[in-house]
């Protein structure tokens, strides 16, 4: 495995997946805000939309979160991308213009 394609993975793995799987969370967690303010409600006998727009607004970022994580797998298996472990080989046969650093 070459360098380029090392530090995509890495990439990935302490960047990309804890930002989706925080997203994710927060929706988790909106979603039982809602839910704990809906049930309060009903309690104290009055009717709180709040908590049903968070309940609604939760549900609708995880559907989000866990829908893009699967179009982007049918992507990758509809077109063999695969994007677990790109083609970075020709990544070192790139050269910058001569005057790309002021030269």
């Amino acid at each position: 495995m070459n360098a380029g394609t090392q530090v995509l993975n890495r990439f990935v793995d302490y960047v990309i997946d804890p930002i989706i799987l925080l997203i994710f969370a927060g929706g988790f967690f909106m979603f039982v805000l809602g839910l704990v303010q809906f049930l309060w409600g009903v309690k104290s006998g009055e009717v709180d939309n709040n908590g049903k727009q968070h309940m609604i607004w939760g549900i609708v970022g995880m559907l989000i979160m866990v829908s893009v994580y699967g179009i982007i797998a049918l992507i990758d298996e509809t077109f063999d991308l695969d994007f677990s472990n790109p083609d970075v080989s020709r990544m070192d046969n790139i050269a910058p213009p001569a005057n790309f650093f002021g030269n």
